[in-house]
């Protein structure tokens, strides 16, 4: 089996071992920012596999999972439901939300890893454990993370991180193939 860490540092792994609980921003995160509407309304989004496949991977390795998004979107909650994942929309303050789900689960801030790409992200991503962004994330908000995407977000960016936190917990087993 191939030695995964080698393609981070060695700082980086060590922050991301920490990490109970992975929280995504949506729009501009796990799509690519654009806003579809239809002539009736309705919006659209295009989700990626490949982050979702991250996603129920790291649910697989026993990290919480969450999106913690501003927008209220049928979309999400719907994509939510299918990968069986932690769902918060219409938030405004993200950082007390992802507080809030630190209470539940009894853990601290350092032990949550979140992804965001704008500044209603920057609040949460200066005290995570774990600040990440896509490779187009805002200048303002892409200075405050300790690891950059190649891809941009809804481009395979999630993926990514999850890989990341796969790689440095160890959990690399859990990808089909690779080690089983």
């Amino acid at each position: 089996m191939p030695d995964y860490a080698d393609a981070y540092p060695a700082d980086l792994l060590a922050r991301a071992a920490r990490i109970r609980l992975a929280c995504f921003d949506v729009d501009g995160t796990l799509t690519d920012g654009r806003l579809i509407y239809d002539s009736a309304g309705g919006e659209a989004k295009a989700f990626h596999v490949h982050d979702g496949q991250g996603l129920v991977l790291l649910k697989r390795a026993g990290i919480e999972v969450a999106l913690v998004t501003a927008r209220t979107s049928q979309a999400v909650e719907r994509r939510g439901a299918e990968l069986g994942i932690t769902v918060q929309t219409g938030i405004r303050d993200k950082l007390a939300s992802v507080q809030a789900l630190c209470e539940d689960l009894d853990i601290g801030l350092e032990a949550v890893a979140f992804m965001g790409d704008d500044l209603p992200d920057l609040a949460i991503m200066r005290v995570a454990g774990l600040a990440a962004a896509p490779a187009n994330a805002h200048p303002w908000t892409a200075r405050h993370a300790h690891w950059t995407a190649r891809a941009a977000g809804g481009e395979g960016a999630a993926r990514e991180c999850c890989d990341l936190l796969l790689v440095a917990q160890n959990r690399v087993d859990l990808i089909p193939g690779d080690g089983q």
